[in-house]
């Protein structure tokens, strides 16, 4: 009996120390924790234990051992809290649960300001994000990228809200917003575009326009019939939004001075679509393009509420300018 007993006490014990190894630290805030690549079991054990996450090293070590999961251990960035365990700890960092931050990408915005915002999160390094965006576009593994004219992947990044790892490879961010682009611009825009004789980029590089110029949703439709309009009769486009893009920055009254700027993008200048888009239209934008309101409209001017003035000639414009820009 007092070999039973001794035996029964000794597991006891056991259990005891198993639970004090593997079970919570405690309460208090949560943690972000960093694991670096190529971290042994070790030394995230160790970079547990000083972030006050688990009781010692051989909590994570035991914990991963016994799930059979000491071979899968995925660095990144994640959050812990002290009351969770050693066990779900180590199960959640073999599965690769890393902390995803939300980034919403506003509608309108170019490559740079897309840049800009992912390396403000640091969520990409902002030359190699835009090394690849605007000169290694078509070499990242999406077939239809082959029928565009240029490698630059403006106006493909398409603006959404993503939630992204800390870590992951700009090739990998890239991937998924061109991704989500093929996911929105589906075959019935494709046909719609088809049927007005414009390919893929024709009909991205007029929604660009459309997404700059129009500031209230009904107008977008509306702009682009104006667009397709002055095509058809060989007008220049005259948009002060690609003057803009031209320029490389924003200002909110386009001068005559401004107007003079030598550059393929400058439609005051140049005849024609733009070489490509100005920034990454959304939904509304490329289906306004694909879809224009069948309007008499050659000219447009905006108001001070940020909608614009439609006119059919000339004449009626100028009028338009004087009223809304003394």
């Amino acid at each position: 009996m007092a070999v039973a007993g001794s035996a029964a006490a000794a597991a006891l014990v056991a259990v005891g120390a198993g639970w004090w190894v593997l079970g919570p630290v405690g309460g208090g805030e949560a943690r972000v924790v960093v694991i670096p690549s190529g971290a042994s079991a070790w030394a995230i054990g160790r970079q547990l234990r000083d972030a006050g996450l688990v009781r010692a090293p051989v909590s994570l070590v035991a914990a991963a051992a016994l799930q059979r999961r000491l071979g899968t251990l995925q660095p990144g960035e994640y959050v812990f809290h002290p009351s969770q365990s050693a066990w779900e700890i180590a199960g959640r960092i073999a599965r690769g649960a890393v902390r995803l931050h939300r980034v919403t990408v506003p509608e309108g915005y170019t490559v740079r300001q897309i840049a800009d915002l992912l390396a403000g999160m640091g969520l990409v390094d902002r030359d190699r994000f835009l090394d690849l965006a605007l000169r290694q576009g078509r070499t990242l593994g999406r077939p239809w990228l082959d029928a565009l004219p240029s490698d630059s992947l403006e106006g493909y990044l398409f603006p959404d809200t993503y939630y992204l790892p800390r870590g992951l490879r700009e090739e990998a961010v890239i991937g998924t917003m061109l991704d989500r682009f093929e996911a929105a611009v589906g075959e019935s825009l494709r046909a719609a575009a088809a049927a007005r004789g414009l390919g893929l980029h024709d009909l991205v590089t007029v929604a660009s326009m459309v997404e700059r110029e129009a500031q209230v949703p009904d107008e977008r439709p509306v702009i682009a019939g104006v667009i397709y309009n002055r095509l058809a009769r060989g007008m220049r486009l005259e948009i002060d939004a690609t003057v803009l893009y031209a320029l490389g920055y924003h200002k909110p009254v386009v001068t005559a001075a401004d107007l003079a700027v030598d550059s393929p993008y400058n439609t005051y200048r140049r005849a024609g679509l733009p070489p490509g888009p100005i920034a990454s239209p959304g939904v509304a934008a490329l289906e306004a393009a694909a879809h224009p309101a069948a309007v008499p409209y050659l000219y447009y001017v905006r108001r001070p509420d940020g909608r614009h003035h439609f006119s059919r000639t000339f004449a009626e414009h100028l009028d338009a300018v004087r009223r809304y820009r003394p």
